[in-house]
């Protein structure tokens, strides 16, 4: 049976902090992995489509929001950021 020293758990402790920042370094990796994008453009009212998803669009991209209210700036050159949704263009719409 091996016994701990003050050298092997120093050693011990060393290494229990690097796998703790390289947790750390990991998951904040995957958290900024999602689809965030930042879109440029002049927004409009979408209007009756094919592809019934979003209220607004701007370069190709169909919008929706819960917080903004996107028709205070249509036609207004804005900057968008937000969270590209999974699963889209269907139907032959834009990405939402």
């Amino acid at each position: 049976m091996a016994l701990l020293t003050h050298k092997n758990c120093e050693t011990m402790k060393k290494i229990k902090f690097i796998l703790y920042n390289l947790l750390i370094c990991i998951s904040m990796i995957s958290c900024n992995k999602k689809n965030n994008i930042k879109i440029t453009g002049t927004i409009y009212k979408q209007g009756i489509t094919t592809y019934q998803y979003g209220t607004h669009v701007i370069n190709n991209y169909a919008l929706r929001s819960n917080s903004i209210d996107l028709d205070l700036y249509i036609d207004s050159a804005i900057t968008v950021v937000g969270d590209k949704i999974d699963g889209y263009p269907v139907n032959g719409g834009p990405d939402y």
